[in-house]
């Protein structure tokens, strides 16, 4: 049983492999290295990044020095003697031989950092030897203040204008690399997006795991709006992730270099810094534990309530139609209510943590004083020792208390890694189940022909043990027709969804059906994409394929002639849902068929809302083009377009029989 105390550290460490999972692909290929490869090379960037700084302090001094000898003395003192004494100790020569080390382990990896994986190192170099370059900008200005403040004091003109020139140069200095800073942390972010953004784009839509993904499950916290999670979250997480790293490093850097800043001036202030900070950020660590939970169904909440305006939107003219705006308006305002009694919650604490990080920073602007003022009653420092200890101290107060500081924005980054990272976990299950489903027998042969061949095959549902059709053996030739009849529930529609691959089998046998590109499946309410009239009919294929005359061609056969006339303007882009009645939509359907020509068509009740003579005209069509299909319907004329019948009981039995005389209602 894991105790309290150890929960914090375990949830922690949780968190931290989530967010690698997440992170270490696009910067290292996961599947070709380990965590502890990623780890290193962020080690090394850095140790690269801070050899390179040194090289370019010693370039930068020696240069000026040369340039202008009387720079240093004016506005440098002392830093070309520190910097010797770095060169002639052993700090230089350690430095040297890390960065060396540093650039063999990217030597060593480079057969991994491959397809583009050098330019997001490169900039994320860049971006650390940006912010030791602004560190070490602010550690001079600490020394700056301190120098203004003893000129004002004492009255030095003269002085107190070379210290305000020096200033006026490190802003002139500065501002430019935070502006270059500010750039490329948000471009790394962008191409970090783009690529996690198309990776789980990928794997979302890789063995139709948007197929079996129930997006309005309120129960799967793991799964709930993939729209959501490929397109907010990812955004989210890759600039927050950017931007928490380099926060990070500053903290750390800020906190090395002003504690050496407060040790020279107090080691006892130093020490009471540190106990305070992490006092401090203990406390508000413990309390802020509940925020991340609350945040975390916060962003679930909001999600469930979209979703349901979006259902709204989608389904506005069903809705209409059946008066059900009382019934959407309640579960709208069901989902509404839940965001908003969690969002409560979730005040409440953020309030009680905004009481503390408010009391934390407040007495802390008190804590330099009480210490800096008895040794400078005692006349052992002067008095730009105040001014100088108090920026010291803020600077190292802000870097420990980073946490303490960002704890909102830490407790949503938190949430959308669980969220990112539980959905990208659940598609890759979902991949790695149809891969490996317990529905196909190790034995059953599917394999891809130019007919359609079922041979001792059970058609059972996914993660379901009811079998639908028992030992099914069926061959359709090129050609040759199939009608598939049986009462409401007996597996029509699952049957042709065995057909189309949609499903697994089961059973010691064989399958054979044609490509997926070579069979098209039609539904009773066709699939309407958005896009153009064009790209409407070449679905699934690019539209640059065909003719303008083709696509006129397909809609005259289909019966569909006026559409023209409505848009003859094939590429403007409507919602064509709305604007289609259910009957031209299959209409549609069946010009989108004609215009692909298939091998074999899959028509699940595909001319329901036509009438008899044109349902006639289509299938006629589909005669003369030579097609073979597989029909769902229910009309008796259906019988003399097809040469066979699969009579279905519902309890697992078959029956084929012929067409020709074929009654209907015998099931």
């Amino acid at each position: 049983m894991t105790t309290p105390s150890r929960r914090p550290l375990q949830g922690f460490g949780q968190q931290l492999g989530r967010l690698q999972r997440l992170a270490q692909p696009y910067f290292l290929p996961v599947e070709e290295s380990r965590s502890w490869q990623f780890l290193l090379l962020v080690v090394a960037l850095l140790i690269v990044v801070v050899g390179v700084t040194l090289l370019l302090l010693t370039a930068a001094v020696q240069i000026s020095g040369a340039l202008i000898p009387n720079l240093q003395e004016r506005f440098l003192p002392g830093i070309p003697e520190r910097v010797d004494a770095i060169w002639s100790g052993w700090i230089g020569p350690l430095v040297s031989g890390l960065t060396l080390v540093g650039g063999g382990c990217f030597v060593a990896f480079r057969s991994k950092l491959r397809q583009g994986r050098w330019l997001p190192w490169l900039l994320l170099g860049v971006i650390a030897l940006l912010i030791l370059v602004i560190n070490g900008i602010n550690v001079g200005i600490s020394f700056i203040a301190r120098n203004i403040e003893n000129a004002l004091v004492g009255y030095d003109e003269s002085s107190f204008w070379k210290i305000v020139a020096i200033y006026a140069f490190c802003l002139v200095v500065a501002l430019p690399i935070r502006a270059l800073q500010s750039y490329l942390i948000p471009k790394v972010g962008l191409m970090w997006r783009r690529w996690l953004s198309s990776r789980l784009l990928g794997r979302y839509l890789s063995n139709r795991a948007y197929y079996v993904l129930n997006p309005n499950d309120e129960n799967a916290s793991d799964i709930d709006n993939p729209d959501q999670r490929i397109s907010d979250d990812t955004r989210s997480f890759t600039i927050t992730s950017l931007s928490v790293l380099v926060e990070v490093i500053s903290a750390l850097l800020t906190f090395l270099s002003f504690i050496i800043v407060l040790w020279t001036i107090n080691g006892r202030l130093a020490l009471m810094l540190l106990v305070y900070s992490v006092v401090g950020t203990g406390l508000i660590i413990f309390a802020s534990r509940k925020l991340v939970a609350l945040n975390y169904q916060q962003l679930k909440l909001e999600a469930d309530f979209r979703y349901g305006l979006v259902h709204i939107r989608d389904n506005a003219e069903s809705i209409a139609f059946y008066g059900g705006e009382g019934q959407e308006g309640k579960e709208a305002n069901r989902r509404l209510d839940g965001a908003i009694q969690n969002y409560n919650r979730l005040i409440v604490w953020e309030a009680l943590i905004s009481v503390i990080q408010r009391s934390y920073d407040y007495f802390s602007r008190f804590l330099p004083w009480l210490v800096i003022a008895p040794i400078y009653f005692a006349k052992e420092v002067d008095f730009g020792v105040f001014g100088q200890a108090s920026i010291a101290f803020s600077q190292v107060l802000f870097s420990v208390s980073y946490i303490v500081n960002n704890i909102d924005r830490l407790a949503a980054f938190s949430a959308s890694i669980s969220r990112l990272e539980g959905f990208q976990g659940r598609v890759d299950e979902i991949s790695a189940q149809r891969d490996d489903s317990p529905n196909v027998s190790p034995t059953t042969q599917t394999t891809e022909s130019n007919r359609l061949l079922l041979k001792g095959v059970d058609l059972v549902p996914p993660f379901s043990d009811r079998v639908l059709i028992k030992d099914l053996n069926l061959s359709l030739e090129p050609r040759q027709r199939l009608l598939v009849v049986g009462p409401s529930g007996c597996g029509k529609t699952s049957f042709l969804r065995l057909v189309s691959g949609l499903w697994p089998v089961q059973g010691d046998g064989e399958i054979q059906r044609p490509a997926t590109g070579d069979l098209l499946f039609i539904p009773q309410k066709p699939y309407m994409l958005l896009g153009s009239l064009r790209e409407q009919l070449a679905y699934p294929l690019e539209s640059d394929r065909f003719a303008d005359d083709q696509f006129r061609a397909v809609l005259g056969e289909a019966c569909l002639p006026d559409l023209l006339n409505r848009y003859p303007d094939l590429d403007v882009k409507q919602d064509w849902p709305r604007l289609l009645s259910l009957g031209e939509q299959q209409r549609l359907a069946f010009a989108r068929l004609l215009l692909n020509a298939p091998q074999m068509v899959v028509l699940d009740e595909a001319t329901s809302a036509l009438d008899v003579a044109t349902e006639r005209h289509l299938y006629e069509l589909l005669c003369r083009r030579e097609m073979s299909f597989i029909s769902v319907g229910h009309r008796p004329t259906l019988t003399e377009f097809h040469d066979t019948v699969l009579e279905l009981d519902g309890k697992g039995g078959w029956r084929l029989l012929p067409a020709a005389g074929y009654e209907f209602g015998r099931v």
